[in-house]
């Protein structure tokens, strides 16, 4: 199944061209989201979740979230040898179309998981896993062609380290890669200024608000953003619902787009989707305006969803979004004006619904998506089963070793993707 007849870059195109768009590689998690609990479950206690979904995680949000944007994906990932790892390969590569020639599977090692529970707008996470058996660089070797790579700055593995050995990135850099670098947070709290000085070979960089003022040591984001801008050519600073800023250096642009009004329900993941939104409206060349306020909507598109990649739009979700807003601009007040004025630039892009658009699909281990299910009425019952009508019997209680549900059987996903 292809989620990408509809082309963004098609214009872009050569036959002598890069064999990819976007080139990564890190660590896949299989994802168990939560969604709809009351509350954290106290020690000692159980409780019943409204839904729940699964899907890849890890660096497979970022590979999903720019494969469903049209973007020619390649991603490199230690995969196990065990179900999850069958389910998240075939995710990938068969629902997402996201190429995995440069990854391996192992045996008799484990999948990473990460189990997420969202309650009140936020979620707590509980992860485990197990280093990869193989270095990354040994894995890729020579990276594909690519128009870009994204990368998270590390210590561990820096970029342009004077006398170092190239790391994967430099050598795609080499063959015309944009390397886009984000950070992750770092719970030392050190936040060393010295992993800056990576972004001498890079093209953006995209760190969040509290991120870019830590390592910058400067006092509000827009200080933040000035500092990187001394460094990179497109530097982006991300600032939640107050929305995002950036300056172009090569084309001299510098612009700051509010984020569009939304209902939070998990931010899983919107960072991957902002990411991807840039790496794509840079490629094509677009205004630094319109590229803020593309990555914008997709990532607010994201967080009212549940779940990582789950949440990640494709073109039909960003369409639909937009005539949706161009219909009300009438007779929606001055906000609903303005949001159309700000996102005209999509009537070039989606004037329609584009042939072939992908919108969010589903995807789970179970062969029944319950994300969105109504939670059990009374007493404990077996997954999937539905309330119980009064007075019929309970079911006994749970065994501590029960066996696998009937319609939990790791080998036979659901999964889809609509199209039109």
């Amino acid at each position: 199944m292809s989620v990408q007849a509809y082309d963004p870059l098609a214009g872009e195109r050569t036959p002598e061209g890069p064999q990819f768009d976007v080139f990564l590689a890190g660590t896949v998690f299989l994802d168990i989201i939560f969604t709809g609990l009351p509350a954290m479950p106290a020690a000692g206690t159980e409780i019943w979740a409204e839904g729940m979904g699964s899907c890849p995680g890890g660096i497979a949000n970022l590979a999903i979230a720019t494969s469903r944007l049209g973007l020619r994906t390649s991603l490199a990932a230690a995969f196990g040898d065990d179900d999850y790892g069958d389910f998240c390969w075939r995710t990938l590569e068969e629902q997402e179309s996201v190429d995995l020639s440069r990854s391996r599977r192992f045996e008799h090692w484990h999948s990473p998981v990460t189990v997420s529970m969202a309650v009140d707008r936020d979620r707590s996470m509980v992860t485990h896993g197990h280093p990869s058996p193989m270095p990354a660089a040994e894995m890729i070797g020579k990276p594909p062609r690519s128009r870009a790579v994204i990368v998270t700055l590390s210590a561990e593995e820096p970029l342009g380290k004077p006398g170092g050995a190239c790391n994967w990135a430099e050598l795609a850099h080499r063959d015309g890669a944009l390397i886009f670098a984000d950070v992750g947070w770092d719970p030392s709290g050190v936040w060393s200024r010295t992993l800056l000085d990576q972004l001498g070979v890079c093209h953006a960089f995209m760190p969040n608000a509290t991120e870019a003022m830590a390592y910058t040591r400067t006092e509000t984001p827009r200080d933040a953003l000035y500092a990187i801008a001394d460094k990179v050519p497109l530097a982006v600073v991300t600032d939640g619902a107050n929305g995002a800023m950036a300056i172009d250096s090569d084309t001299g642009e510098e612009a700051f787009v509010p984020a569009p009004r939304v209902t939070a329900l998990d931010p899983t993941g919107a960072g991957d989707v902002f990411g991807a939104g840039i790496v794509l409206g840079t490629l094509c060349r677009w205004p630094l305006n319109d590229r803020l306020a593309f990555a914008g909507v997709c990532a607010a598109l994201a967080v009212q969803q549940f779940g990582g990649s789950l949440a990640a739009p494709g073109w039909g979700d960003i369409a639909d979004w937009w005539h949706e807003v161009r219909a009300a601009a009438d007779h929606s007040g001055a906000y609903g004006s303005s949001l159309a004025r700000r996102y005209a630039f999509l009537d070039r892009l989606v004037p329609s619904d584009p042939v072939g658009a992908v919108r969010r699909a589903v995807a789970t281990i179970a062969r029944h998506a319950d994300v969105g299910m109504p939670p059990p009425a009374t007493g404990r019952q077996p997954d999937h089963t539905p309330p119980r009508s009064a007075g019929e019997t309970p079911p006994p209680p749970r065994d501590d070793n029960p066996p696998p549900p009937a319609d939990e059987d790791p080998g036979t996903p659901r999964v889809s993707a609509q199209k039109e």
